[in-house]
């Protein structure tokens, strides 16, 4: 029985049974479907989990899953996100009708923010109208310039995909929608920092940005299965070297216009602050997927049988998140730690990373070590004096952007980009 079926009566009863647990959740109305063949990405295999789907999300389920969400969620402004896949194959009509059902369903009082992640190939001027009415936040998929995010960002044809979504991003720009991009981190682009970052905030203006390492098992169940990695994948010091060459051009000249996650999550560490991202944070198991067919999965890295939790049209996805088994597994990532990220001086900020990159061995040969490890510790090394004088500055109410005047020499550029060198001007 689908909510829109459940008798009023009923559906308020519901409601004030519905367990108050916090998570959030990212809907996947095309499951794997996407229109790029991306080489890295780790979610085209999930097609194979239905394979008599036709890979569309009802407008029942959509009900249901509306519904069920917005009853699940406390506070005074709700996330309701979209990816895939690449959910705009969903066309823009369902798009509408989403908005529509999720404004009327709503708490009074209870304001929506809507966010959609896409590769961007099929945005045009309706869409980005779309977007823009209704506030959307959109994370875009791009690697960098041309050559590196054409490296592995190609159309089912392998054709480049880097003008098309340029277009896209000129698009919601001119409609001026709010952006995120999306950079992966991989093999072919890893070497190049400072190119990929100065290409993100000169060329692509972005002032919103993701930088999210390739760490892909090679398998042939596309499951998070064995401890070999594809050569796709990105090492662990050239993800350390990638992030420290980028904050160095960041702290430098940047800090305040633009916002890199990595850096905001890190300040946020730092000054004992909380921050939402589940990379680094010391439990998971708030950040759920759902699949096209009511399908409720422990982790969007993890969409696979072993972490189905089970399908909202069976059970009301709030006491799927808060069942027992979701709960060890968000305390699992936590508890099997290996020893030498126990002991580690930089546990506040790293947590041991993400579950689904644990495939090396610690020094001492115990199991569970992120594969990222060295580049996390390159990285939190680097930055850790500079942190602590950014919390300083935050804590006596000052700028943390100030460090930028503070470390700049008198013949640099000021960092208040007036053309002057720093000594006739903020240096003075």
């Amino acid at each position: 029985m689908s909510a829109a079926t459940i008798p009023a009566s009923d559906l308020v009863r519901r409601r004030s049974e519905v367990p108050r647990t916090a998570f959030h959740l990212l809907a996947k109305p095309t499951g794997a479907i996407c229109n790029l063949d991306c080489s890295y990405c780790f979610f085209l295999s999930k097609e194979r989990l239905y394979p008599e789907s036709s890979f569309r999300m009802s407008d029942e389920l959509l009900d249901a899953y509306l519904t069920q969400y917005l009853e699940s969620q406390w506070g005074p402004e709700i996330t309701v996100a979209w990816q895939g896949g690449e959910p705009t194959i969903m066309g823009l009509d369902f798009f509408r009708r989403a908005v529509a059902m999720a404004e009327a369903k709503k708490r009074p009082g209870t304001r929506l923010a809507h966010t959609l992640q896409t590769n961007g190939t099929l945005l045009d001027e309706a869409w980005c109208d779309f977007l823009r009415e209704h506030r959307f936040l959109v994370g875009l998929s791009l690697d960098g310039p041309r050559a590196l995010h054409d490296a592995c960002r190609v159309d089912k044809g392998g054709h480049p995909t880097f003008d098309k979504v340029m277009r896209a991003l000129r698009l919601l720009q001119a409609h001026e929608v709010e952006i995120n991009v999306l950079t992966t981190v991989h093999a072919a682009n890893a070497d190049h920092p400072l190119e990929v970052y100065r290409f993100l905030r000169d060329d692509a203006r972005a002032r919103y940005m993701q930088l999210i390492p390739i760490v892909e098992r090679d398998n042939d169940t596309g499951f998070q299965e064995g401890t070999e990695l594809t050569s796709r994948s990105v090492g662990a010091d050239q993800y350390g070297r990638f992030l420290t060459a980028i904050f160095d051009e960041w702290v430098r000249r940047d800090v305040g216009t633009v916002f890199v996650q990595q850096f905001d999550v890190a300040l946020a560490s730092w000054a004992g602050e909380p921050h939402g991202l589940c990379v680094h944070s010391e439990t998971c198991g708030a950040a759920l997927a759902l699949e096209h067919n009511g399908d409720l999965y422990s982790c969007d890295h993890f969409v696979e049988p072993a972490h189905r939790l089970g399908n909202i049209r069976d059970r009301h996805m709030s006491v799927l998140a808060s069942s027992e088994r979701q709960r060890d597994f968000g305390r699992a990532k936590r508890d099997s730690l290996p020893r030498a990220c126990r002991e580690c001086e930089y546990r506040f900020a790293c947590h041991g990373g993400c579950p689904k990159d644990r495939v090396a061995r610690a020094s001492d040969g115990e199991p569970g070590l992120n594969h990222l490890c060295a580049g996390y510790l390159r990285f939190f090394r680097h930055i850790d004096p500079t942190m602590r004088r950014m919390v300083q500055l935050l804590r006596s109410g000052d700028a943390p952007a100030r460090v930028m005047f503070e470390r700049a020499g008198r013949n640099d550029p000021c960092p208040c980009r007036s053309g002057k060198k720093h000594k006739h001007c903020h240096g003075r």
